[in-house]
């Protein structure tokens, strides 16, 4: 005998409400992934990592800062109108020769203040304008490692990449605990426990979790439009790939030709690394499967720079990786106890 059906009301009243629950759990994780304040920490590590690696690009460049933004450049104003149709934005059109080595001094200066976090709301804004002339005026000459370092400098301008492990971040907790200290010098009922001021990071906020997030997903795009990019050769199909770029003498470090007379490791190092790129947006999100995944970027890219030389760039991908390092991985590491308010107790 068939059972009963259900009322027609009692069936759209259910459906009602697993479509609200729905609704209000993707809200909820929606304003979570976004709007939950996180530690800077995590901004503060690869600001600092994002400077040095500007500041080495930009003294790089100025070796040569005649033959690029001298009177006689390798590409003047005329070519670059010829090869691209405008001048693409870039304060090196309006320097005068002369001044070059000043602009250029001035440049690093602004690179070397926001390393060290100083009015770091200026000047991270500053080292994007830097890197983006620079790289507009010689863009023969950068590569993907410039693009990346711009990508980084970006959200690091509008994430509070200031609050953690820098000078701001210092001065104003200073600043803050002096003041407390001559707030509470008079009163005989209160006293207070620098001991748990943590100097060099701020409390959580949403900035710094924009940021961090914003750099997350661009790595996902990155890694995932590398990896359909690769499916296009049919040397990434049938396992030639990696051999194939380890041939390349103008990038070869190491001599890897070796690698000819066993095709298995080639095909299993290419399939791999293509799997790898196509699954990081999916699979670095699962906290479990995160170390891994970021395990399989750093043999990636120090492979990379080891065989083919490119240092700078397999350094800059990890560091853009490093994105996904929870910050409490960071304090244990570099020895900072947990974020703790300033106490007060009675005597």
């Amino acid at each position: 005998m068939n059972s009963p059906k259900s009322p027609p009301q009692v069936r759209s009243l259910s459906m009602g409400r697993y479509l609200d629950d729905l609704f209000d759990w993707i809200l909820t994780g929606w304003d979570r992934f976004w709007f939950q304040p996180m530690d800077p920490i995590v901004l503060g590590v690869i600001r600092i990592c994002t400077g040095l690696m500007l500041l080495y690009t930009h003294i790089v460049w100025g070796l040569r800062l005649e033959e690029f933004f001298g009177r006689t450049p390798i590409l003047d104003q005329t070519a670059m109108l010829e090869l691209r149709g405008a001048k693409w934005p870039s304060f090196w059109w309006y320097v005068d020769a002369d001044w070059a080595s000043v602009v250029h001094a001035l440049s690093l200066f602004v690179l070397l203040l926001f390393t060290l976090g100083v009015r770091t709301r200026v000047t991270s804004w500053l080292s994007l304008a830097v890197a983006i002339s620079y790289a507009n005026r010689v863009y023969f000459a950068t590569f993907g490692l410039d693009q990346i370092n711009i990508m980084l400098t970006l959200y690091l301008a509008i994430g509070a990449s200031g609050d953690a492990l820098s000078w701001d971040q210092w001065r104003r907790t200073f600043r803050r605990t002096t003041s407390q200290k001559l707030t509470t010098a008079d009163s005989t009922s209160r006293e207070t426990t620098v001991q748990s001021v943590d100097y060099w990071i701020g409390p959580p906020s949403v900035f710094a979790n924009i940021g961090v997030r914003l750099i997350q997903i661009h790595m996902c795009v990155i890694y995932f439009f590398a990896g359909v990019a690769k499916l296009q050769g049919a040397a990434w199909w049938n396992g030639d790939a990696i051999y194939l770029a380890f041939a390349i003498r103008e990038y070869q470090t190491l001599d890897m030709s070796w690698i000819a007379a066993y095709p298995s490791i080639s095909a299993v190092l290419t399939h791999a690394s293509v799997a790898w790129e196509v699954a990081f947006c999916v699979l670095i999100w699962p906290l479990r499967l995160r170390p891994l995944m970021l395990l399989g970027s750093v043999l990636l890219h120090v492979g990379i720079g080891a065989c083919l030389g490119m240092w700078t760039f397999g350094l800059i991908m990890i560091v853009g990786c490093s994105s996904f390092v929870v910050p409490d991985v960071y304090r244990q590491l570099l020895r900072f106890p947990a974020a703790e308010p300033v106490a007060l107790k009675e005597s």
